[in-house]
């Protein structure tokens, strides 16, 4: 176990530090995209909206490690809804930033520029919960123990639902997607199954508070991640790479098909365009 959390302090090292800047009007890269983003057809009575897009989080919201500098899957999946049938125009702001832990979260909501973001957005993407698992692992190296992560872990999940608390009461319409987190550990020792452990713990406090909310959707990349076979893995072997980003999008568009994204372009968005 001792092990296993050395690694974990090197890749803590790679929590601060640079933004990645979003590219505008990419089209879907692939005929799977392209399916997905223009195969609904629309009613002719219908006029397309217009849409605000928000990011909330940390680093994988950010981008950060996409070394084609698309603005990770949060740039991708934005800039693939321009094609979307239904939509008119897609406005975006990435408000996430490396290193963010849930308590930091909720002291940026706070502000009232980023209240009005959230007032205007239809939707809402966030990544949160990475950095407070190593905030664990950076204060207590020589002594971890599964112990602190649990006792963590419910103090996360009261901030995680302030954060949806206060979403709500600044945007009761807007649908919330959240990405689960994933083990790193899986590239680099064996001994990675019992911090696995820990992070699908996690992952099911995350998913509960979707479900909770009613109008959100989870989406789990745990297994995108597993091992860097594929090689999705940024050279800091932590963030994905520009090909994990391209499977997150592809796993996000998945979800939400499954969870009823695809109804807004049959305007069934309750916000007015």
């Amino acid at each position: 176990m001792r092990r296993m959390f050395v690694f974990m302090i090197a890749f803590s090292l790679f929590l601060t530090g640079c933004s990645t800047p979003l590219v505008k009007n990419v089209k879907p890269s692939t005929e799977r995209e392209q399916l997905i983003f223009s195969e609904w057809e629309i009613p002719e009575y219908f006029i397309p909206k217009k849409m605000h897009v928000i990011g909330l989080g940390d680093s994988l919201t950010q981008g950060v490690g996409d070394e084609l500098k698309k603005g990770g899957y949060f740039g991708r999946f934005t800039d693939g809804m321009n094609d979307w049938k239904g939509i008119r125009e897609v406005t975006v702001e990435n408000l996430a930033k490396r290193g963010r832990k849930s308590g930091q979260l909720i002291t940026q909501l706070e502000k009232p520029e980023i209240q009005e973001e959230i007032k205007n957005a239809d939707i809402i993407f966030l990544t949160i919960g990475g950095n407070d698992i190593m905030k664990i692992v950076k204060a207590n190296l020589f002594e971890l123990k599964k112990l602190p992560f649990y006792k963590e872990l419910g103090k996360f999940e009261k901030r995680l639902n302030e954060v949806f608390s206060i979403i709500r009461g600044l945007n009761g319409d807007a649908t919330i997607v959240m990405a689960g987190l994933y083990n790193p550990l899986s590239i680099v020792t064996d001994e990675a199954n019992e911090f696995g452990e820990i992070i699908r713990d996690w992952n099911k406090t995350i998913e509960v508070q979707t479900i909770l909310d009613v109008n959100s959707c989870f989406v789990p990349v745990t297994d995108l991640f597993d091992s860097n076979q594929n090689m999705v893995y940024h050279t800091d072997f932590f963030h994905p790479n520009a090909k994990g980003y391209d499977a997150m999008t592809q796993r996000f568009m998945e979800k939400l098909i499954e969870c009823g994204l695809p109804g807004l372009s049959y305007g069934e968005m309750n916000r007015q365009g």
